[in-house]
C-alpha cells in the first residue's frame, strides 16, 4: 500500500508478535474458493455464498478452519479501528458510517462461531477432520454490510471498493492459523495462494473492475452476472462502478486494463502500468496472472495492492498517479506473487516495493523521478523523523522487524516501512553492485514464488552474493545510523 503521509503521532493499538515459518504451495494442490456474490445498491449490502474446498498441506491433523472476517473492523464498535484519527476526515466523506460481516450459516461442519480479539475469526469445527494430503469442503453463507468511507472496503462517492470482501482463510503457520487483527497501521492481511472462481450478480449499469479472468455473462431483469476466475493468488478482490471508463494495453500474455472515472489523461497513466509490468517482468520474474486491473477509486490513501488488482486513489495529481501505480504494480511482485509476513516485517514488501519503483524511474527517464530525487527526499524524511521522535520521546525505535502494533503512529510506519527500506536497498545495491543486486531479487522471487517468505529467505538470496549478515543486521536491527 501507498500512503499519503502526513506528519502524526496518534498511537497504535499493542498486542502480542508472532512468528512465522515460510509455508509455500508452488509444488502442492491449491485451497479452492467458489464464490457467488450478490451486490444490493439501495441497501449497500453484499450477499455471498462461499463453496470452500481445503487441500491440508501443513503435515498437521486439522479439526479446526479459521477465516479471517476483515470487513468486521467497520462496525461502530470494533475494537481495532481500520482508519486512524489523522484520516477520519478523508475516509469517512460523509460523516461517521458502519459496516460488517455476518455468517449467515456454515454447511457440513459440526459446528461454527464468531469470536476472535474483535469478531474478526470464524472458527469451523469439521466434521471429522482432515489428515495430511486430504481435503474437505464446507460453504459459508454471509453477508457484507459496507460503510460509506474511502477505504479497502466500502462504498465511495463513485465507486464500491470490494477488497477482503469474503472470510478467507487464515494462512497456517508454525504456531497454527493466523489471526489477523485489522491495524489501520500497514496491510495486516496474510493469506496463502488459493484458487478462485467468483460469479458476481450486480446492476447492469455497473462496471466491475476484478482480480480474475472474465467468463461467462449473462443478463436478465436489470441485472448481469458474470463469472471469473484466478489461479494461485491470496486474495481476490474487486471494484464496482457506473461510471468507469477503460483504456486496456497488452502486456505480453496479460491484459493490463486502466479503469479511471476522473482523469484528463489516462493514456499516462496506462503507459505507466504496462511499462511497469514489462519492466519487473524482465528484471525479477513473468508476471503470472493473465490480467491486471488498475482501477481509479476513492481511497484515504495513495493506493492498495491486490493480486491482479490495484486501487488508485483518485485524489492524486498526475505525477502522484503515475508514481503510486508503479508502486503498487511492483506489489504484484513483492506481495501478491511473493508473499511476507506484512504483520511483522511490513519494510520486506514495501521497502521492495518502493525500491522496485525507483529502479523502474530510473531506466525510463521519461518520468518526473529520478534514483536520486527519490532517495533523497526518502532519506530527508526519514532524518526529519528521527529528529522529531527523539524530541518528544527521547530515543528513536529504529528496528524493522516489529508487530504493526508496535507502531506508535503512520508516520513513524512509513518511515520504517518504506523510507528506511528503500535506503537499505540502495545501500545494499551499492555494496555488491548492479549485476549481483538484480541477480539475487531474481532468484528471490524464482525460490519464492506462490509462498509466505521470511526475512531470512531474502536475506539468503543476496549471502550468496557476498558477506552481508552484519549489513542486514545492522539495518533490522536498528544500529545503523542514517
Amino acid at each position: 500500500m501507498k500512503k499519503l503521509i502526513c506528519i502524526a503521532l496518534a498511537a497504535c493499538t499493542v498486542t502480542a508478535g508472532f512468528t512465522l515459518t515460510a509455508c509455500g504451495k508452488a509444488e502442492t494442490r491449491a485451497n479452492k474458493y467458489d464464490i457467488l456474490a450478490s451486490y444490493d445498491s439501495e441497501t449497500r449490502t453484499l450477499s455471498g455464498t462461499v463453496n470452500f474446498t481445503y487441500y491440508n498441506d501443513t503435515g498437521n491433523e486439522i479439526g479446526d478452519l479459521k477465516f479471517n472476517l476483515y470487513g468486521n473492523a467497520f462496525r461502530q464498535d470494533a475494537k481495532f479501528k481500520p482508519v486512524s484519527q489523522s484520516y477520519t476526515d478523508s475516509a469517512y466523506y460523509a460523516g461517521a458510517s458502519y459496516g460488517s460481516m455476518s455468517v449467515e450459516s456454515v454447511e457440513n461442519c459440526a459446528g461454527w462461531n464468531v469470536g476472535g480479539e474483535d469478531e474478526n475469526i470464524l472458527t469451523v469445527t469439521l466434521l471429522t477432520p482432515v489428515y495430511p494430503e486430504e481435503n474437505v469442503s464446507i460453504t459459508i453463507g454471509y453477508t457484507l454490510s459496507l460503510a460509506q468511507v474511502n477505504h479497502r472496503t466500502g462504498v465511495t462517492q463513485n465507486t464500491v471498493n470490494l477488497g477482503n470482501f469474503y472470510p478467507i482463510l487464515c494462512a497456517y503457520t508454525n504456531e497454527g492459523f493466523r489471526e489477523c487483527n485489522y491495524y489501520y497501521c500497514g496491510d495486516p492481511f496474510m493469506s496463502e495462494c488459493s484458487d478462485y472462481k467468483v460469479t458476481l450478480d450486480l446492476p447492469t449499469q455497473y462496471t466491475a473492475a476484478t482480480s480474475g479472468k472474465a467468463g461467462k455473462e449473462s443478463t436478465a431483469g436489470g441485472r448481469k452476472k458474470c463469472t471469473y476466475t484466478l489461479e494461485k493468488a491470496r486474495d481476490f478482490a474487486m471494484v464496482l462502478s457506473d461510471k468507469f471508463n477503460v483504456e486496456t494495453r497488452t502486456v505480453g500474455n496479460t491484459e493490463v486494463k486502466y479503469y479511471y472515472y476522473s482523469d484528463t489523461n489516462p493514456k499516462a497513466n496506462i503507459s505507466a502500468a504496462a511499462e511497469s509490468v514489462e519492466y519487473f517482468s524482465n528484471t525479477f520474474g513473468g508476471y503470472v496472472y493473465p490480467t491486471l486491473s488498475v482501477v481509479q477509486t476513492g481511497f484515504c490513501y495513495g493506493g492498495m495492492e491486490y493480486p491482479a488488482l490495484t486501487m488508485i486513489s483518485d485524489k492524486l495529481d498526475s505525477d502522484g498517479s503515475v508514481y503510486t501505480i508503479v508502486h503498487e504494480n511492483a506489489h504484484q511482485w513483492w506481495y501478491a506473487m511473493v508473499g511476507s509476513d506484512q504483520l511483522n516485517c511490513a519494510w520486506q514488501d514495501e521497502g521492495l516495493a518502493e525500491y522496485s519503483s525507483l529502479m523502474f524511474f530510473e531506466n525510463h527517464p521519461t518520468y518526473a523521478f529520478t534514483r536520486t530525487g527519490i532517495v533523497g527526499s526518502a532519506t530527508k524524511a526519514y532524518r526529519a523523523y528521527f529528529s522529531v521522535y527523539n524530541q518528544i520521546f527521547g530515543q528513536t525505535n529504529t528496528t524493522m522487524n516489529r508487530h504493526l502494533s508496535e507502531y506508535e503512529s503512520e508516520y513513524e510506519y512509513s518511515n520504517i516501512a518504506y523510507n528506511k527500506g528503500l535506503i537499505m536497498f540502495d545501500m545494499l545495491r551499492q555494496s555488491i553492485g548492479d549485476e549481483k543486486f538484480t541477480s539475487a531479487l531474481k532468484e528471490y522471487f524464482n525460490d519464492n514464488v506462490y509462498s509466505i517468505a521470511s526475512c531470512e529467505n531474502l536475506y539468503a538470496s543476496f549471502l550468496k552474493q557476498g558477506d552481508l549478515e552484519g549489513f542486514f543486521t545492522s539495518f533490522v536491527d536498528g544500529k545503523i545510523v542514517i
